[in-house]
């Protein structure tokens, strides 16, 4: 809505990129009308980014899943994404392979850690395995006390305030990178390899 978790994203992205990895972005098709997102003053989609249906999930093996949280929750839009994914569950398609989080909130209180919690039943269904950032390429930045930010074990994140002013901090785009650094390592690890 305001860009936050788009520049998570990105520098999420350019920590995939450093491991040899191609990265695509995607966004989820707002449910809200023009109406209500003018009212919340949220900016423009930016329509270079294609929208993810539920066939994206068949098509690749590793996902890092980014959205704001609507009290300790995915927003509607992220739910009306998987609530059309049934045909995907039932064939098991998206079977097998692996995900993150990263995310946004309004103020330190407002559910980073219970959105990855209660999104882990909706990647339990499907069969896809979820990956925590954790500390262990991050222990200094997650454990620092000398800057208000977001993200956790969880997940990368930002705080962005009610009203969307306070825009990701180098430190938040650190671990978003990092994220995505140790993310692609780890996706490499479940790499096929070749027969001998």
């Amino acid at each position: 809505m305001y860009g936050h978790v788009a520049k998570l994203a990105r520098a999420i992205k350019s920590g995939i990129e450093s491991q040899g990895l191609k990265p695509d972005l995607y966004q989820i098709r707002e449910t809200l009308s023009q109406e209500i997102l003018d009212k919340m003053h949220a900016l423009p989609k930016d329509e270079s980014i294609p929208y993810a249906t539920p066939e994206t999930l068949v098509e690749y093996d590793a996902f890092l899943f980014g959205f704001p949280t609507r009290y300790g929750n995915q927003p509607a839009q992220v739910r009306a994404f998987w609530d059309a994914t049934g045909q995907v569950w039932t064939s098991g398609g998206a079977y097998g392979k692996i995900a993150g989080t990263f995310f946004s909130t309004a103020s330190l209180g407002g559910g980073q850690e219970t959105t990855a919690l209660t999104f882990i039943s909706t990647l339990t269904h499907h069969g896809i395995a979820y990956v925590p950032f954790g500390y262990a390429r991050s222990f200094a930045q997650m454990t620092s006390t000398t800057e208000f930010r977001g993200g956790s074990a969880w997940g990368a994140g930002t705080i962005a305030a009610g009203d969307g002013s306070r825009q990701p901090s180098a430190v938040e785009l650190e671990l978003a990178t990092i994220q995505g650094t140790s993310f692609a390592q780890f996706a490499k690890r479940l790499a096929p390899r070749e027969q001998n």
